[in-house]
């Protein structure tokens, strides 16, 4: 598991600039993400607990949308180019290079987990360990927006990501992995394909029970 993990983040690593430069304003122009996290932290406030984790967060973007929306949010990444990055960018955020299965959390502190696009390089066998580190970071009712490339197969599909192997998941068996963690999926959305290859972006909201 370390293996692939450290060749997916040295291939982070190698392409920081580009990517930052390619999706810092990639909401600008997908409305469906862009309104799905501000519902995410609409409802994290409404919880009362405003401590939000940006899990894969990249150059850091997405971490400063929260923060702009009103959460107490910080930035995790595996990449340490990526952190490097982010706290350049945003030197008021706080930004830590972590494992996404072995989160520097204490048990129910946080509100709200956004894993934007976070667990595609995930292999399926490893993904239950990675989801109930996730519960177990969120207090009782907390949140997360989890977003990914979604298929019509029964199965994920595994492809050629241009930075790393990454897959495609049913949405339907995601939930169902996200019901074994511990969560109940209560909202979906499923949209245009996100790539040529015709995967659909998904997004959904779940809640720690």
């Amino acid at each position: 598991m370390l293996r692939h993990q450290d060749e997916t983040s040295a291939a982070y690593d190698g392409v920081v600039e580009l990517y930052a430069s390619m999706f810092s304003s990639r909401l600008e122009t997908r409305p469906f993400a862009r309104n799905m996290i501000g519902t995410f932290a609409e409802l994290v406030r409404a919880t009362g607990n405003l401590r939000v984790a940006d899990v894969g967060c990249g150059p850091g973007h997405l971490t400063a949308l929260l923060h702009d929306l009103g959460m107490d949010a910080f930035g995790l990444d595996f990449s340490p180019g990526m952190i490097a990055h982010a706290r350049q960018a945003h030197p008021g955020l706080r930004f830590e290079e972590v494992r996404m299965e072995a989160l520097p959390v204490e048990d129910g502190a946080l509100g709200g987990v956004l894993a934007h696009y976070s667990t595609i390089h995930t292999a399926p066998e490893e993904l239950p360990a990675l989801l109930a580190e996730q519960v177990r970071v969120l207090a009782p009712g907390g949140l997360l927006l989890v977003s990914f490339f979604g298929t019509e197969g029964p199965e994920p599909v595994r492809f050629d990501h241009k930075v790393a192997p990454a897959y495609s998941w049913p949405a339907e068996q995601f939930v169902e992995l996200l019901a074994g963690a511990g969560f109940v999926t209560f909202a979906r959305l499923l949209h245009d394909p996100a790539s040529e290859r015709g995967f659909l972006d998904t997004h959904l909201l779940a809640r720690r029970t």
